[in-house]
């Protein structure tokens, strides 16, 4: 597990919660997703941010101090939140549901809000930030005019295998905080962004309180923002290694940035 580095003078702290499934389960998708943790911190540090690593024992009421230090936090992808924090019973098609792993990202997360820190969700972390405000989920998206997942990895298939993506669109709201990641946050005209998808579950009900910033053409909701603060998230990879790497770290560094000037 990784320790968090010492502080460098003049870079924003930027907390990650870290990934509590091992990556030795048997289902290949969790070495994945343990991987795209890395990447992120890799992009963090590379977008001229300090990634600390947040853990938190059961009952720790240390947490809101440690986030005093920071300056922004990311919700990283993971496996699938447990569907009863939406009032769901869960389906066969949920995987990797790690009661731990929902309690230390719903704490970061609430007390990101109250600190009124920057915060960026991405995958999970898009699901979890609606699920945080009232919404609910589709446990298993059916198949229809978008291809938003490549079929699940074979049990026994490698772990730590970062891909193969589903590629598509996405149309992004014009002056969005999302649209900013992208430096695009002046444009008048939409926005359209080729990306990295591989997701089963997606939002259902948009909660109250969120705005829907970016959809695929299928609908999907694909970004969703708080209009009065600085919260957003995305559904898509934007750490994947296979795009460009300047595209890669051009919405990491911008997240950097918002968190260094931050009020």
């Amino acid at each position: 597990m990784h320790t968090s580095p010492p502080r460098s003078h003049g870079r924003p702290r930027i907390g990650i919660p870290v990934r509590l499934s091992s990556s030795l389960d048997p289902d290949p998708r969790v070495g994945e997703a343990n991987e795209l943790f890395d990447f992120i911190v890799d992009l963090v540090r590379d977008g001229g941010g300090e990634p600390v690593f947040l853990t938190a024992e059961p009952g720790d009421g240390r947490l809101a101090e440690t986030l005093m230090g920071l300056d922004g936090v990311i919700l990283p992808g993971g496996g699938d939140l447990d569907p009863g924090l939406y009032g769901e019973e869960q389906g066969q098609e949920c995987y990797d549901v790690n009661p731990a792993q929902d309690g230390l990202d719903l704490a970061v997360a609430r007390t990101t809000l109250d600190a009124g820190l920057p915060m960026l969700g991405i995958c999970r972390g898009h699901q979890l930030l609606n699920v945080l405000y009232g919404g609910t989920l589709v446990q298993d998206m059916p198949a229809g005019a978008v291809t938003h997942h490549e079929p699940a990895p074979a049990a026994g298939a490698e772990p730590g295998r970062s891909g193969p993506w589903a590629w598509h669109d996405v149309d992004v709201v014009p002056g969005s905080r999302v649209a900013g990641l992208y430096g695009q946050e002046g444009t008048p005209a939409g926005v359209t962004l080729k990306i990295a998808s591989g997701h089963h579950q997606a939002i259902a009900r948009v909660a109250s309180g969120l705005v829907v910033t970016a959809q695929a053409a299928d609908g999907t909701v694909e970004a969703l923002e708080d209009p009065l603060r600085w919260a957003a998230s995305v559904q898509w990879h934007p750490e994947a290694r296979e795009l460009p790497a300047e595209g890669r770290l051009a919405p990491f560094r911008a997240f950097v940035e918002v968190c260094r000037n931050r009020p």
